[in-house]
């Protein structure tokens, strides 16, 4: 068995559902077996917060790399960050580590493509949807992707910042998240929606809505890593 190491934190209660996915990924996949070996590493999501509105990526990215370090030293084989936003240094932290990194926007991506989708939206914080770590991966794989106007980005942000990571979901702000959805789908041809920020599959729960599936980027990456955790 492969040691993951995790960072975690990004927000806790994203954190709490990977361990559960994880746990109960590895027994299924085990037959009731043993539990997984993982080593969590909570950080500190205002400080990083703090760093993205004020453009000091270079400050998360080194926050980052430091964290990354005490996994290997705790004796994991391989690291995660267990939240899309910080992927935005993703590249530069994996050049910097020793720790093999498995990036949960590719394998959103792989996922995306076998399932065939040409064209899909992205939800998550206002760092996620304007960056461009999303559709460098996509458009490599010939998949178009399709963020939010600004009015709707900045109504997804201001509720992901001011309720989700506070463990707040409101049934008013997943019925508007849904009718952001359901726009897309009909001003921009979206197959599908890409729920880029960890929090978003804890307030939208479902796997679709009115025939738009709905890309749970937790369960993707934890199916990935679970993979790589049983493989010899």
């Amino acid at each position: 068995m492969k040691t993951l190491g995790l960072i975690g934190g990004l927000g806790p209660e994203t954190t709490v559902e990977y361990y559960r996915l994880l746990v109960a990924g590895y027994r299924e996949r085990t037959d009731g077996g043993p539990y997984p070996s993982i080593i969590i590493n909570s950080v500190d999501l205002q400080r990083l917060l703090a760093w993205m509105n004020a453009d000091q990526l270079d400050k998360a990215t080194d926050y980052l790399v430091d964290e990354i370090g005490k996994l290997e030293q705790a004796g994991a084989h391989f690291g995660a960050l267990a939240s899309n936003t910080p992927h935005i240094v993703f590249d530069e932290i994996q050049r910097r580590v020793k720790l093999p990194l498995i990036s949960i926007v590719e394998a959103t991506c792989e996922s995306a493509q076998k399932a065939g989708f040409k064209t899909v939206g992205l939800f998550g914080t206002r760092f996620t949807m304007r960056a461009r770590f999303y559709p460098e991966v996509f458009s490599r794989a010939g998949i178009r992707l399709i963020v939010p106007n600004e009015t709707e980005q900045s109504f997804i942000h201001e509720r992901y910042i001011g309720e989700l990571l506070n463990n707040v979901f409101k049934p008013e702000t997943r019925a508007s998240v849904l009718e952001i959805a359901e726009v897309m789908k009909s001003r921009d041809a979206v197959e599908a929606i890409i729920l880029g920020g960890t929090e978003l599959p804890l307030l939208l729960r479902d796997h679709e809505h009115v025939g738009i599936p709905l890309l749970d980027t937790s369960r993707i990456h934890v199916d990935r890593l679970l993979g790589e955790m049983l493989r010899t």
